[in-house]
């Protein structure tokens, strides 16, 4: 049996068990399974693979994305890239090699999202392993931006320093948060909705609901919205190639 799983703190609104269940089902790989593993700490790690021999890869989820480095034999140029890690290969050595497959998600949905040739700035909205993946493939894109977050950055924003105007010049704005998943449905990130216009395009990585509070209150306006379902799917299929030795275009 080929063993593939999720690691994270809470897992009740996760896609990925149906994802990869359907996918093996498609593929007629009977002997392969997808587990869910919720770790109240990411110290549990090593204890969980202790338990599942069987285990070929994994992928990673809030909070343990930056938490999971130290228990990795090698990171691959695309974590290294971006920071953090959403796929645990396991090597036929033996190694444990994390990689980002959420940065080439989110940059191949992204550019189905907004126009060709946008040249808007952004504001991304969180400073989690997401925010990172985020961040890098904006830089690929060309897009500028400000990070906002809870507590000051360097180079960032707080959410008290978000203003009504930096809003209205900030054309997309990206929800890297988990304010607003399930079940916790009425939360959203603390931005000055009322300077939202019809010009706006707001993505939030949330896929559990399919519309989320932050994009409800953007769809009231007119502005355009797309939730995490599609970079979801994209860095599964990443994540695939990974796990099966296979190039990736990154």
């Amino acid at each position: 049996m080929r063993e593939f799983g999720l690691i994270g703190r809470t897992l009740s609104h996760s896609f990925s068990q149906t994802y990869f269940s359907q996918k093996f089902h498609n593929l007629g790989l009977s002997d392969h399974q997808y587990e869910l593993f919720e770790l109240a700490a990411v110290q549990d790690l090593p204890a969980l693979l202790q338990q599942h021999p069987e285990l070929c890869g994994l992928n990673v989820t809030i909070p343990y994305k930056e938490q999971v480095w130290p228990f990795l034999d090698e990171v691959a140029p695309s974590a290294a890239r971006v920071g953090a890690v959403n796929v645990i290969q396991f090597a036929s050595d033996g190694r444990l090699i994390g990689h980002n497959t959420d940065m080439i998600g989110f940059r191949d949905s992204l550019q189905t999202f907004v126009p060709a040739g946008f040249d808007g700035r952004a504001l991304v909205l969180g400073s989690g392993g997401a925010s990172k993946a985020v961040e890098v493939a904006l830089r690929d894109l060309g897009i500028g931006y400000w990070v906002v977050s809870r507590n000051p950055l360097g180079s960032g924003l707080t959410y008290e320093e978000l203003t009504p105007r930096l809003v209205q010049e900030h054309l997309l704005i990206i929800n890297t948060t988990p304010l607003g998943t399930h079940p916790n449905v009425q939360e959203c990130p603390a931005i000055p909705y009322g300077s939202l216009t019809a010009s706006h395009y707001l993505y939030d990585l949330i896929y559990n609901p399919r519309e989320t509070e932050f994009m409800q209150r953007g769809q009231a306006v007119g502005a355009q919205t797309k939730n995490g379902f599609e970079m979801l799917c994209l860095q599964a299929e990443a994540a695939w190639q990974i796990w099966n030795e296979e190039p990736l275009d990154q």
